[in-house]
């Protein structure tokens, strides 16, 4: 039976795929994690040079467009694994924590934000201000995602129940659309910025409930050694990502190809004021 949110891979390039899940049922048993530090001066630069030109772009948006044009040239990123079987995304979509305004330390929402892997930085940004505007609001604004689980916790008898039928369904593919379309499970990426809050950066797990193979956390800019010219130790001030993969939807060498390839555009964070090449995708 297929799946409304995703395309069944039956001819991966490696067949050591169809092998893995069989050893490595769920998510947590192949969660890979490593840090990415972005070097803030092009960001910073780029983000001044915009400014004058009177427009506001945000950290955020630099890191989800360099991910979503990472995408369209690595597109096994955009793969999950559910009951065994390798998937493709019909979509791009990444699932994020809102925090309202004037609210406390628990008052966040969590919903999506539909991305391409040709959107440009314009783009998404342009996105990213409509979503904040939509969600962080306060009460009034609530979310899809608060407005199913507000109906599901005024029947607390039947929540083991209602648990019991999603991971059915979620396994056969019987979700329906319209609730894929409000779960924050159901993602190409879970992105938060932790540095929001003024908290390090975390390896934030992916869920085996789901299709997000992938967690992206930002956190606190610190500084880190590298050598420099001559061999000289130098400072270099850069913004960490702590990153969680699936490793069942594609290979370490993979993973490390895709994610410098994402920090060389954020290198050069002009080369995503124009979409991606797609023509030319690395499997």
């Amino acid at each position: 039976m297929g799946r409304p949110d995703g395309i069944r891979i039956r001819e991966a390039s490696n067949p050591i795929y169809y092998l893995i899940p069989q050893f490595m049922p769920h998510r947590h048993d192949s969660m890979n994690m490593i840090t990415v530090d972005i070097p803030v001066e092009p960001l910073r630069q780029y983000m001044n040079a915009q400014r004058k030109e009177g427009r506001h772009i945000s950290h955020m948006a630099l890191i989800m467009t360099a991910y979503a044009q990472t995408v369209a040239a690595f597109p096994l990123l955009n793969r999950f694994l559910v009951n065994k079987r390798i998937y493709e995304h019909k979509d791009l979509k990444v699932a994020l924590v809102v925090l309202r305004a004037g609210g406390g330390a628990n008052d966040d929402t969590e919903s999506k934000l539909d991305l391409s892997p040709t959107d440009t930085i314009f783009d998404i940004q342009n996105k990213i201000d409509k979503y904040v505007e939509e969600n962080a609001g306060g009460e009034e604004n609530e979310t899809s995602i608060d407005k199913v689980m507000g109906v599901i916790l005024k029947m607390p008898w039947l929540i083991n129940f209602i648990g019991w039928v999603f991971r059915f369904g979620d396994k056969h593919g019987l979700i329906p659309q319209s609730l894929l379309d409000v779960s924050p499970f159901h993602a190409s990426v879970l992105i938060t910025n932790l540095a929001s809050i003024r908290t390090n950066h975390i390896y934030h797990h992916v869920y085996d409930f789901g299709t997000t193979s992938i967690s992206i956390a930002m956190g606190n800019m610190r500084d880190i050694v590298k050598r420099g010219k001559g061999g000289q130790p130098e400072v270099i001030r850069c913004i960490p990502l702590g990153i969680v993969m699936d490793e069942r939807i594609a290979s370490g060498h993979y993973f490390a190809l895709a994610f410098a390839h994402m920090r060389e555009l954020l290198a050069h964070p002009e080369e995503m004021e124009k979409p991606a090449d797609t023509s030319h995708p690395v499997l």
